[in-house]
């Protein structure tokens, strides 16, 4: 009896332990699951959405359909071998299939940020070159741009299958170990400094760049925008004999009544171009935000691998290894809800998508589209109608009347 009152502690001891260990697994296993089913279906969303809806197929919407596919992709291949290795606590699936989910996890994640790159360079040319735009973004071009994003890092997985990537050491170690209990991610020097600059600190420094130069540019704009808009009434209301105006500081750019009219009064022109202004700088930075998120989410795991691949000796615990990689993978889940928190365009996308879902789908897929073809049957003011003869604005009433059917 005494013997059974001594050992009751020890015993309460391990059960609280076992439960403690239990609580903490299905918490982790809780959280990675709804990680890697909101990345799947987020991203699939995303996909749904700018295929249903023509508004979205914009030549930028390509890029970002592209990296929706790869963060799936990410989610499905990668995420899950991951997820197995956390549960089990052991690698299930043999030699062969760990260098399989090595390489794809490399591949993808740099197929991901290849594509960021890219979506910079698109906005780049849209907001600093405009004029330059449609002559370089063309869909063959950006055809060609995802062709070498999801091949050239086809070249980062040869030493993968090779055994070229990891040490000596551990190569041996794994052959001695035919049944494979571990899968780890060991590199050596080379390949570790090459990938990580392929995979990221190449393209990142090229994102940045692009976005600096973007933001700069789009302040400029809207300065610019403001400034003209303010000085147009100031002088409008300081002349009113339609005489040539010119600034104190002589200047040799002078504004007619005509002129400064055109600033003051709205046309279709130039509010197709104000607004076309406006989608461009919100595409940009909303995008901005996605690369921001993506370096944040990426930048742990990529100092982590450089710092254990220059250095051997250092402290490398297993809770770290899998911090930063999950942390690395949730940014295939967030980019979704980036889409729909800050694009008003994309949230309503997801909005009729989800409807047709769970509504079973009364409305047509083009619900969305009618409304790009409804704009033109706005009312029009008296300097509308100066632009535009009755004939054609009976026309744009009958063919919005034809689409009012399907709103």
């Amino acid at each position: 009896m005494y013997d059974n009152i001594t050992t009751t502690p020890a015993t309460n001891s391990t059960t609280d332990e076992q439960w403690h260990n239990v609580v903490t697994k299905v918490t982790i296993s809780t959280i990675m699951i709804f990680i890697i089913v909101a990345a799947i279906l987020g991203n699939l969303l995303v996909i749904v959405s700018v295929m249903r809806n023509r508004k979205l197929r914009i030549i930028t919407n390509y890029f970002v359909v592209s990296l929706a596919l790869a963060d799936m992709l990410v989610a499905m291949v990668a995420m899950t071998f991951n997820y197995s290795v956390q549960i089990s606590g052991k690698w299930l699936f043999g030699r062969f299939m760990c260098d399989f989910w090595n390489s794809m996890d490399v591949y993808f994640s740099t197929v991901s940020i290849l594509h960021l790159s890219c979506i910079s360079v698109d906005r780049y040319f849209a907001i600093v070159k405009p004029l330059k735009y449609l002559m370089y973004m063309t869909k063959k071009v950006v055809a060609i741009m995802l062709v070498v994003i999801w091949t050239g890092p086809v070249v980062l997985l040869l030493p993968i299958y090779m055994g070229w990537y990891t040490t000596k050491e551990h190569l041996e170690e794994m052959e001695k170990n035919r049944e494979l209990q571990e899968c780890s991610w060991i590199a050596n020097k080379p390949y570790g400094i090459i990938s990580s600059s392929v995979s990221f600190w190449i393209p990142c420094a090229i994102m940045i760049c692009m976005y600096l130069a973007i933001f700069r540019e789009a302040n400029r704009q809207e300065k610019a925008l403001f400034t003209r808009q303010g000085n147009a009434m100031l002088l409008h209301q300081n002349n009113t004999n339609g005489d040539m105006l010119s600034n104190s500081g002589g200047s040799s750019k002078n504004l007619t009544m005509h002129e400064v009219n055109q600033g003051l009064h709205h046309t279709p022109t130039k509010d197709r171009n104000i607004m076309k202004m406006k989608r461009e700088h919100k595409a940009a930075r909303t995008l901005g935000i996605i690369m921001g998120v993506f370096i944040l989410c990426w930048l742990p795991f990529f100092v982590w691998y450089v710092t254990t691949t220059l250095c051997k000796s250092c402290y490398n615990p297993e809770v770290l290894v899998t911090t930063v990689f999950w942390i690395g993978y949730f940014n295939s889940t967030l980019n979704p809800v980036i889409y729909a928190y800050f694009n008003k365009e994309f949230r309503e996308a997801f909005k009729n998508t989800l409807e047709c879902i769970f509504c079973s789908c009364r409305r047509r897929s083009s619900d969305l589209d009618g409304l790009d073809v409804r704009r033109p049957s706005i009312r029009y003011d008296d300097r509308t109608r100066s632009v535009y003869s009755e004939t054609y604005l009976k026309n744009i009433d009958r063919r919005s009347s034809e689409y009012g059917s399907s709103l």
